[in-house]
């Protein structure tokens, strides 16, 4: 048996084992399966209730990823969801809340080549932006497309240029609305308003400005959620740097945060001096913008490297990492400095 053979089975047995022991680690576990995978996942921010009271409805912003075997599509999920039953006096105690459960494809927009990443727009989340195969970034306004493509076109209706790669970080400004940054395989980062071209209808557009500090390739880029004006990056040249736009010729900040690519980014949305960032290292980095030059924390528990670093909406202290390790990590920041017990540190 090959290696890859013998990884596979590995990671068979690992998903059976975590599979019969989820309803001892989980309230609930609920599962759908995508006709291709999909690179890029987004809750978008409206919730509504149902009126059997026992469910809500959210919509899920996804693109495809068919290694050209299939046309790609940007798709917007519509998911049923079961309430918690602390939340609704009207589900029974022995209802199976899976029987709420459902993900219908709402909407499919033609792409060109994979969605690398999708996000929404906060100020008005019907604007998605994409990253594709390509240097340009797509803007779709969804609500000026079919539910279904009428022909396998890409049309989007702003395409933005400024890149000479493709790449992953993307970020929409949560304090000004048509600010979009981006970064690329090129090192550079670009930023552009969208709001006046979307107004006036053009199809095409240039970087309002261009941030060239990075070495090496720019893996994600973040947005302060309470000063509209800064913006972290972090790139393979293991650094984290952050940007005012008020001053383009340098970085403010520019910080050797990992041994290795630093992958992922993130502030957090409660607090305007802590960020957390993860890398390739295979660690998680928490830091304070008051004084860069030293870490506040490292969290250590993935076995490969960190793609992905974001906070909770809802509770500050709470940190979320995914990895190349299949695993998806919570960190609780207000147990910090506290003894683990044997459960916790992963024996």
């Amino acid at each position: 048996m090959d290696d890859n053979a013998q990884d596979a089975l590995r990671i068979n047995e690992e998903y059976k084992k975590w599979k019969r022991i989820t309803p001892f680690l989980y309230d609930l576990v609920l599962t759908h399966a995508l006709e291709w995978p999909s690179l890029t996942c987004q809750w978008l921010p409206h919730k509504k209730m149902e009126s059997d009271g026992g469910s809500s409805c959210q919509h899920l912003l996804l693109g495809t990823h068919t290694s050209s075997q299939d046309h790609n599509y940007l798709m917007l999920a519509e998911t049923r969801l079961p309430q918690p039953r602390s939340e609704t006096d009207m589900m029974q105690p022995d209802q199976d809340p899976s029987s709420c459960f459902s993900v219908t494809m709402q909407q499919k927009i033609c792409h060109e080549g994979e969605v690398n990443k999708a996000r929404y727009m906060p100020q008005n989340p019907r604007v998605v932006a994409t990253k594709t195969v390509s240097a340009a970034v797509y803007i779709f306004d969804l609500a000026k497309h079919p539910a279904m493509p009428e022909r396998d076109e890409c049309i989007p209706d702003l395409k933005l240029k400024g890149h000479r790669k493709e790449g992953y970080g993307l970020d929409f400004n949560p304090n000004k609305e048509g600010i979009l940054a981006s970064g690329s395989d090129d090192s550079l980062v670009c930023v552009w308003d969208i709001a006046g071209c979307l107004e006036r209808g053009a199809r095409e557009m240039q970087a309002t400005i261009v941030f060239t500090g990075h070495t090496d390739v720019v893996e994600d880029v973040c947005w302060h959620p309470m000063h509209e004006n800064i913006l972290a990056t972090v790139a393979d040249d293991r650094t984290l740097k952050t940007w005012d736009t008020r001053q383009r010729d340098k970085a403010q900040e520019t910080v050797d945060a990992h041994s290795r690519e630093a992958n992922a980014v993130s502030f957090n949305p409660f607090s305007q001096f802590v960020l957390a960032t993860g890398s390739a290292d295979k660690t998680i980095a928490l830091w304070d913008m008051r004084n860069l030059k030293k870490r506040l924390h490292s969290f250590v528990n993935h076995e490969e490297e960190v793609f992905c670093v974001q906070w909770a909406p809802f509770n500050e202290k709470i940190l979320a990492s995914s990895s190349a390790d299949r695993r998806v990590c919570f960190w609780d920041m207000s147990k910090i400095g506290a003894a683990q017990t044997e459960l916790e540190a992963g024996g």
